[in-house]
């Protein structure tokens, strides 16, 4: 009796492991970092999503009467008044010539809203954390204060820019003109 009860338990294993699913794979967990990219000038630059509130098409802009020449002008978006600042001119002192790719970077930090030109936004990027590097992207050193880190994606190198700081700085929240 023994000997049918170890074949009948052989014949139940052999059956069963050849019904039985694999095992679950086993799947290696990878953090990632998504942003939004973007470029000024030849740099590619990413900030991160929570600092992006909106993207939008360069709206129609009033002038205003002694601003300085990176402040483009107010637009008014779903009846909000949203000052439009240049970021390559804040920064580098090279005004954007708007085209069909100039975007306008929507950030909101405390009671501060502004749109930000851009020469053109290139969506959600996502980044394994592993990618991260801390050599920023050739770029000048006024551009450079912003930069927290890169990514480094084949032959892309994308600066990470900080909008936080950008909010924070007092030159960024001075907009008249002095006059003289």
């Amino acid at each position: 009796m023994r000997f049918e009860q170890y074949v009948l338990l052989q014949d139940i294993d052999l059956r069963s492991r050849t019904k039985a699913l694999g095992l679950p794979q086993q799947i290696e967990v990878r953090r990632t970092w998504s942003g939004v990219g973007f470029r000024l000038g030849n740099v590619h630059l990413l900030s991160k999503l929570e600092e992006v509130d909106e993207i939008l098409i360069s709206p129609e802009m009033t002038r205003v009467p002694s601003a300085l020449s990176w402040v483009k002008g107010v637009a008014n978006i779903r009846g909000m008044l949203l000052p439009i600042m240049d970021l390559r001119d804040f920064i580098d002192g090279q005004a954007i010539q708007p085209g069909r790719k100039t975007r306008v970077i929507l950030i909101k930090k405390g009671e501060l809203v502004s749109g930000l030109m851009v020469d053109e936004v290139f969506g959600m990027r996502h980044f394994f954390e592993e990618e991260r590097t801390k050599n920023v992207p050739e770029s000048s050193d006024n551009l450079k204060k912003y930069l927290q880190g890169a990514f480094r994606k084949g032959n892309m190198h994308w600066g990470v820019f900080d909008m936080d700081n950008l909010a924070e700085d007092p030159g960024f929240l001075q907009v008249a003109a002095l006059s003289g």
